[in-house]
């Protein structure tokens, strides 16, 4: 496992669960299984959601079954890469908490009306009666909650915006001891300074949470998007293979995922993350080539 404090998140779960054509069970666990080699901190494999919103999704109980993740070393108590699901309701967390193999079930709370309506059919403050029964169920069960902060750099319904409105939500989940959440620029308009403003506010201001990004970008913005982040104090970073991916309820162009290649790239030139599996990288990248195409 790589020798930092830097968190890199791989997410084959959001790459895949937009994909047009569904990809065979098998190859989601080809691919999947050969992330694990990498040495990446988490995976966020799969969903536990209604299979009619997200079919792409509807084998993950299949999947996490065949996943080779290996007996623990001795004297250790965590394997090395951990494993993600997302839910978006009680159903959907008490199906996944089942499975001892998951560490983390995520929660996509959106700061955007309209969009929480879309994505987990409940209003913004049904989604927090909805973290806090998840968060309940977490700690009886031995996971972790991370909540992504979906549209949590703007929208484009015209929702009413602004870094106030993210922060008194984000303190509402901190109050719950919600011990992870993910600023998710979920269609990509986040600006490099707005990253860097919003992520260092939270970062500097809540030194007791684990504040992470999840941000979509092109291959011209993705640098100083990246690059603000890590300015700004950020140790949890999403990224896919390729930069597949976005948020099918969104309902727009997909802005896809950043880049992980180019992330790897750029922390290691930067001495922030090593020790990566370089060959089971490119074993991944094989499978992902034959997957998205």
């Amino acid at each position: 496992m790589p020798h930092t404090n830097l968190k890199l998140i791989e997410c084959p779960r959001d790459a895949m669960q937009g994909w047009k054509t569904f990809i065979p069970t098998e190859k989601k666990i080809a691919y999947i299984n050969s992330l694990l080699k990498v040495g990446f901190d988490t995976i966020d494999f799969g969903s536990f959601v209604s299979p009619k919103a997200i079919p792409q999704m509807a084998d993950t109980a299949e999947v996490i079954k065949n996943l080779e993740l290996g007996s623990l070393p001795a004297g250790r108590q965590v394997r090395s890469t951990k494993l993600l699901a997302i839910v978006a309701n009680m159903r959907g967390a008490e199906d996944a908490s089942v499975f001892d193999e998951i560490t983390y079930l995520g929660f996509p709370f959106s700061v955007s009306e309209t969009f929480q309506q879309r994505n987990t059919n409940s209003s913004i403050e049904q989604s927090l009666g909805r973290v806090e029964e998840i968060q309940n169920l977490c700690i009886k069960t031995g996971k972790q909650l991370v909540v992504y902060i979906s549209m949590g750099f703007g929208n484009p319904y015209g929702d009413r915006f602004s870094e106030e409105i993210v922060f008194e939500w984000v303190n509402q989940l901190v109050a719950m001891d919600i011990g992870i959440i993910s600023l998710a620029d979920t269609v990509g308009v986040a600006t490099a300074e707005q990253v860097y403003d919003m992520t260092e506010y939270l970062v500097d201001s809540l030194p007791g949470t684990e504040i992470g990004v999840h941000l979509h970008s092109t291959p011209d913005n993705w640098k100083e998007k990246l690059e603000a982040a890590v300015r700004a104090g950020c140790k949890r970073f999403d990224g896919a293979l390729k930069g597949i991916g976005g948020c099918p309820m969104a309902d727009d162009e997909l802005v896809g995922n950043m880049n992980s290649e180019m992330m790897i790239e750029y922390f290691e030139q930067n001495n922030l993350l090593n020790g990566l599996n370089k060959e089971a990288l490119v074993e991944s990248l094989r499978i992902a080539g034959e997957i998205f195409i």
